[in-house]
Formats: C-alpha cells, structure tokens, sequence
C-alpha cells in the first residue's frame, strides 16, 4: 500500500482530534463491475466515502483532463453503487478541518450536512 500523503495525515490527525472514527485507508469499489477503484477513506457500513484532492491549484492529475475524466467516471460509478462521495481540497481542510469533519460526520449519523 502507498504511503500517506501530507493531506491525509492531516485529516487522519483532525479525525482523532475531533471524534470522527478513522475510517478503511485506500478502500477498495467498484470490484463487483470489474474496476479497482479506491477510495482514499471509507466507512464501507454506512456506505461513505472520502477523497482528499491535492494539487489542485498547482496544476495536478486531478484538475487535468484526463485525470479529472477519470475522477468523474470514479465519482459517478460510486453513486451509481449507492455511495455518497465528499471531496475535500487542501485548501477546505486547512482552512476549516471542523467543518469538513462535520460533514463527514453528518453523513455517517445519516443526518444533512452541516452548512456553517
């Protein structure tokens, strides 16, 4: 498995701060239509899902065409298998990591998210 990145070190760190439950690491979907997707956290039972994008303002995969291709065709599988996806940029987490936890947690308690 991969090494973390800074920005889910970060999260991970924000999660245990404020009570979020840590989630699968890199979990796989998608295997039962053919396709190794990940998901950089998941909490499989509630069927909620994480993905922290990095690079955004610097010009990275996921903000290039063929990256952000691919991350939509990601996105919209994992809804069509009943997931419910958030996304977070690096910028969203550091400027406000209780609200993304919020949200995050929002979700798991099955409740709307939080708009603060």
């Amino acid at each position: 498995m991969a090494r973390a990145s800074n920005l889910e070190r970060e999260f991970d760190y924000y999660s245990r701060v404020n009570g979020l439950p840590p989630g699968e690491k890199k979990h796989p979907f998608a295997k039962s239509v053919g396709r190794r997707f990940r998901f950089d956290r998941a909490w499989p039972s509630e069927r909620v899902a994480l993905e922290l994008e990095g690079a955004v303002y610097s010009k990275g995969r996921h903000v290039r065409g063929k990256g952000f291709e691919r991350d939509c065709e990601r996105y919209n599988l994992a809804v069509l298998l009943g997931w419910r996806v958030l996304r977070f940029t690096e910028r969203l987490l550091r400027e406000n990591p209780v609200r993304c936890i919020r949200q995050v947690q929002s979700l798991l308690k099955g409740s709307e998210t939080d708009n603060d």
